[in-house]
């Protein structure tokens, strides 16, 4: 998080569009993937029919090559960045040092291949770091104090010569660079100061790409960069889509064309309210004064077939933006897309790295239609799924048809989610683990083991596998209530973890610095609950979902939000009856509160993981919210969210708060 001296600080939205809109052109050809109101689960498909061969495509002889004309990519990377600073204290001392760090961005460009073979071109990209590191490229302490200095983005213009051999270039580049870096500085007596640079220097590099498959290019590249005192020497790894490129799928390219896919998504939200009532506030609180906050996601999902059964996802996303209040103060917070870091500049997070291997238990067949993390394909309805990698815990446990996706449906996350339950994540959401699930055609069961943080609300992993972590169990009942379809998931979970004591903390003498200061009763401590979730179709336009949620509430949350128990009922309806089937009409309400143990633990003025007002005159937070997503085009939703929170953070000497918020989502 962010200091308090920079909580209203709003993120430059302007760069966040304009690199979402490059982000985007990524996968500007990936076929577009529908959506229904009543998902088609396995058992409701009819057995996929004969797939009749097309014909050959021409030989790769007679295949275009994509070197000429305009083109657009992204690349993540790794870098060793390097400076040199100097504290500006009585005695100056010089600091020096490297790091190494992931980082990604997109690039832009224009090449002309010449009848000798011969390319010339220019590009431009920019780059940003890696979220846990936050662009810090050196951190030195000395006698008089600290300084750190981070990277914030290197953007480089340069010219590009190479020459082509069929489907590769072979090339070297060179041109401008230039960055922003922050330079915080601590003296002796404990006072930072920030100052930001924008330091101008020299790129150059060499690399090679591959055509790939028709209009798509893989890359290889290396580039060193020196802007003044600061270099940054990095490897990049990418793909290019190349605007009106030509050549049919053949089995000649080195990829077949459903042997892989490429998939974007982009989402913006501006969400804000009005002054509320607030005659007190703690760390942790939604601040009473009107505010506005912004954030910004883009999304690339790259699949690719390793063999018969197996595929291999990665979904690099570049984000930006705050949560109201720093992503504080309500417990079931009203923006899905507010990560629990907050950016001022574009960061990159690598969401999910995942290997799933299905074994067909023979039978009845169906087909699993493209789409973001699933490659086009016929499998068994009666199958084990076996998932490994970093990845949401969402991904696999707590679906809803009508309440699981806050890029397109509700925003609140105890809506789309099941308060109560303590989903382990880092700060942006994801976790490392792996589940298993056995599908039938009325049934499903799924099993899982997922790595928690080291600490609370923390960004590293504990390793101490497997007695330590959360554990899950997941059956799935498919039934049809008067001929429509509905289902049922009752989720049982369990956390070993390193936890504080809400009864530890409030015993703690109130002498104690801090108190009461739940991390100094931090073991290792066992805690569990329960989840039950239903959604039922009522007709064909119009459904129904319930989630319930229930923890003992004796220890902190690590990963998800401050909450014991929860009830949420809501309706999803499309627009078909008013002549705009696109269209989509929610409704929903939940009501959340806190065990007797977190009560006192929050009176005596404890902070939680995205709550703490000081003190407590309890009530439980009870939410409402309504939306009306308009269908732009099939690929666009522009979405008016509104919300009221009463009692937020369970207080009811504040609120109630009435927020609105505008979602523009696009996605391929």
């Amino acid at each position: 998080m962010l200091p308090s001296s920079q909580r209203s600080r709003q993120p430059k939205t302007w760069l966040a569009l304009a690199i979402g809109a490059a982000l985007a052109c990524v996968a500007f050809e990936a076929r577009a993937h529908g959506s229904r109101l009543v998902p088609v689960e396995d058992h409701a498909v009819p057995p996929a029919v004969p797939i009749v061969p097309s014909e050959e495509a021409p030989p790769a002889a007679t295949v275009a090559s994509p070197w000429t004309g305009l083109y657009v990519g992204g690349h993540v990377a790794y870098g060793v960045a390097q400076t040199c600073d100097t504290l500006s204290t009585t005695a100056p001392t010089s600091s020096s040092d490297s790091l190494g760090s992931f980082a990604g961005g997109v690039q832009l460009g224009y090449d002309r291949r010449l009848p000798s073979h011969l390319i010339l071109g220019v590009e431009g990209d920019i780059e940003f770091p890696y979220f846990v590191q936050d662009g810090a490229v050196v951190s030195r302490r000395a006698p008089q104090g600290s300084v750190t200095g981070k990277l914030d983005f290197v953007s480089t213009v340069r010219a590009r010569a190479g020459y082509a051999l069929d489907r590769w270039v072979f090339y070297a580049t060179g041109g401008l660079a230039w960055a922003q870096t922050r330079l915080l500085e601590t003296g002796a007596s404990g006072a930072t100061s920030t100052t930001l640079g924008y330091p101008i220097g020299w790129s150059a590099g060499a690399g090679a790409q591959l055509a790939l498959a028709p209009g798509w290019t893989l890359r290889a590249q290396f580039l060193h960069d020196r802007m003044g005192d600061t270099t940054l020497d990095g490897v990049q790894l990418g793909l290019d889509w190349h605007f009106g490129a030509n050549g049919a799928a053949s089995d000649a390219w080195p990829i077949r064309s459903d042997d892989w896919n490429v998939h974007w998504q982009s989402t913006f939200i501006e969400q804000g309210y009005l002054a509320f009532r607030s005659p007190y506030q703690g760390p942790d609180s939604l601040t009473g004064a009107t505010q506005f906050a912004n954030t910004f996601s883009a999304t690339a999902f790259v699949g690719l077939r390793l063999w018969q059964g197996a595929a291999l996802y990665f979904d690099p996303e570049i984000d930006q933006g705050f949560g109201l209040s720093q992503t504080l103060g309500v417990a079931g917070f009203p923006n899905g897309e507010a990560q629990k870091a907050s950016y001022p500049v574009p960061r990159l997070n690598l969401d999910r790295l995942i290997v799933r291997q299905t074994f067909g238990l023979g039978g009845e067949q169906a087909i699993a239609e493209d789409g973001p993390n699933q490659l086009p394909e016929k499998r068994d309805v009666s199958r084990i799924t076996v998932t490994a990698g970093r990845m949401s815990v969402g991904d696999g446990f707590g679906l809803n048809a009508f309440a699981q996706d806050p890029r397109t449906q509700f925003l609140n996350w105890n809506i789309y989610g099941s308060g109560s339950y303590d989903w382990t994540m880092d700060r942006p959401g994801f976790t490392w683990g792996a589940f298993a699930e056995l599908n039938q055609r009325r049934w499903a069961v799924r099993v899982a083991y997922f790595l928690e943080p080291t600490e609370s609300n923390g960004n590293a992993y504990d390793l101490d596998v497997p007695t330590r972590g959360q554990y899950l169990v997941e059956p799935e009942l498919r039934y049809a209530l008067l001929g429509q379809p509905g289902v049922l998931r009752l989720m049982a979970w369990a956390t070993r973890a390193n936890m504080g004591s809400y009864t530890e903390a409030v015993a703690m003498p109130t002498t104690t610095p801090g108190y009461p200061d739940i991390t100094q009763t931090r073991q290792v401590r066992f805690t569990y609950g329960f989840v039950a979730n239903v959604e039922q179709a009522v007709t064909r336009d119009l459904g129904l979902f319930s989630r319930a949620s229930w923890t003992p509430g004796q220890v902190e949350v690590m990963g998800w939000t401050d909450c014991d128990e929860s009830a949420s009922l809501g309706l999803l309806l499309t627009g078909r009856l008013w002549r705009r089937p696109d269209d989509q009409l929610g409704l929903a309400g939940v009501v959340e509160g806190l065990s007797p143990e977190a009560r006192a633990y929050f009176a005596a003025g404890g902070m939680g993981i995205v709550i703490g007002d000081g003190k407590l005159d309890y009530r439980p937070e009870q939410i409402a919210e309504a939306y009306y997503a308009i269908g732009l085009a099939p690929w666009a939703t522009l979405t008016l969210d509104a919300q009221v929170v009463v009692n937020p953070a369970y207080n009811a000497d504040r609120g109630p708060v009435p927020i609105y918020a505008a979602r523009l989502h696009v996605e391929r």
